[in-house]
């Protein structure tokens, strides 16, 4: 199983509990990235320990997937890279799976 094989990665995930708080009384959207675990590629060498097979053919992933172990870490790390910049002023980031 590789997700029993895959060290955890301990990425700092925000709480709701403090986003919510710090953004009481303010104006309030929200952002639904329905597909963005799947727009993150995999390196080509680690495809080969994502493959299946069916009855057509072999197949690995290409891109991450919402149920791999680190997903939701490596793709909060990749959000609040994104709008670090804004994260405290204008913007707060929580990826909910």
């Amino acid at each position: 199983d590789l997700n029993k094989a895959c060290p955890k990665d301990f990425y700092s995930l925000p709480r709701i509990d403090q986003i919510v708080d710090s953004i009481s009384g303010e104006l309030l959207s929200r952002m639904d990235a329905s597909q963005g675990y799947h727009q993150i590629i995999l390196a080509l060498e680690d495809r080969k320990r994502v493959n299946f097979i069916t009855s057509v053919g072999k197949f690995c992933y290409v891109a991450m997937q919402f149920d791999f172990k680190n997903a939701r870490a490596t793709y909060q790390r990749l959000v609040d890279k994104i709008f670090r910049p804004q994260i405290g002023r204008n913007v707060e980031v929580y990826v909910d799976n």
